[in-house]
């Protein structure tokens, strides 16, 4: 079930994508009888709240919705889907932490990029230093991102002042439905709710500074992030999360086409490790980190003012940003 939510003059609601058009969930309980649940009264505005509805409440309200009328929003009154409670970012391909390290040297090391080059070409091998560090390979990886710096679908993103390298990155991410706690893989999988499109926007010229702090990304990352304005539930991506082909387009031109094949750990292992020890919520939201040949370190292409990058993932939709 896609879901989305809807700013008009008069409320905030949720729609939610039936063969005829969108659909107001507000009516589709309208026409149903369902028990009372607590909470139920947020089924029709929040979509975090109704991702975590008892089971069976959004395939009632999915097929309510084939026999409603279609709703008369525009897509100027579509909004963020919701508002992430907090937000972490895996790193789960090991090629794209490959491509976009040797794709830092290119740009920024020019010396050490004729060793790196020559190195590769004389031993057919990737450089042992363009590899992620040990611990990738022992446990899930990720840095906490700024959760109220984030933007959707048709919103500008601003340069900020200290960076000459803005890049994209297409990602995968998905919202919690439900809490964690020191909880096996099995239980983690069954708490997500949905997913979304997700751009993490990078400062790549202040990146490589910050991450040799120890401490991770901050100015790279923090000034904003962006999700698609759909939301599509678990049960239509988890099955198949790993074989899903995305694309990017730049001023309209296709440029690469990743997919979320090759990820090191699934995603029942990433939230399983997040976790340990620590008490998650409904809200909270995840990514994959970059699908290989998502970004433009990786290809090439960074971002100037006035461009217009379009991200998507099959199944779920794409997401568009005008560069300011």
């Amino acid at each position: 079930m896609k879901l989305r939510r809807v700013r008009t003059a008069h409320d905030l609601h949720l729609e939610l994508s039936a063969p005829q058009g969108w659909v107001a969930v507000s009516k589709c309980l309208d026409s149903i009888d369902f028990p009372h649940s607590e909470g139920a009264r947020d089924w029709a505005v929040d979509v975090v709240a109704l991702l975590g509805a008892p089971a069976g409440v959004c395939s009632r309200i999915a097929e309510a919705s084939l026999s409603l009328e279609p709703e008369a929003t525009t897509k100027a009154d579509v909004v963020i889907p919701f508002a992430p409670r907090s937000f972490r970012d895996f790193m789960l391909f090991e090629a794209h932490a490959i491509g976009a390290a040797r794709g830092f040297v290119n740009a920024f090391m020019p010396g050490a990029a004729r060793i790196v080059t020559a190195y590769e070409a004389l031993t057919g091998r990737v450089f042992p230093k363009l590899k992620p560090n040990a611990l990738w390979y022992r446990q899930p990886i990720y840095y906490m991102g700024n959760h109220l710096t984030f933007a959707t679908d048709g919103d500008e993103v601003a340069i900020p002042s200290y960076t000459r390298a803005l890049d994209y990155e297409l990602e995968l991410a998905f919202v919690l439905a439900h809490p964690l706690y020191d909880a096996p893989p099995e239980q983690c999988e069954k708490a997500i709710g949905g997913f979304v499109v997700l751009n993490d926007f990078s400062a790549r010229n202040v990146q490589a500074a910050e991450m040799a702090s120890g401490l991770g990304p901050q100015k790279a990352k923090h000034f904003a992030t962006a999700i698609s304005n759909v939301v599509v539930t678990a049960d239509e991506i988890l099955p198949r999360w790993r074989a899903l082909k995305g694309a990017v387009r730049l001023n309209g031109e296709l440029i690469a086409e990743p997919s979320t094949a090759g990820a090191k750990w699934s995603l029942a292992e990433v939230l399983a490790h997040a976790c340990r020890g620590e008490r998650l919520q409904p809200g909270e939201l995840f990514a994959t980190g970059t699908l290989p040949g998502g970004s433009g370190i990786e290809t090439g292409h960074l971002l100037q003012s006035g461009d217009v990058i379009e991200i998507g993932i099959e199944g779920i939709g794409t997401l568009s940003n005008r560069i300011a």
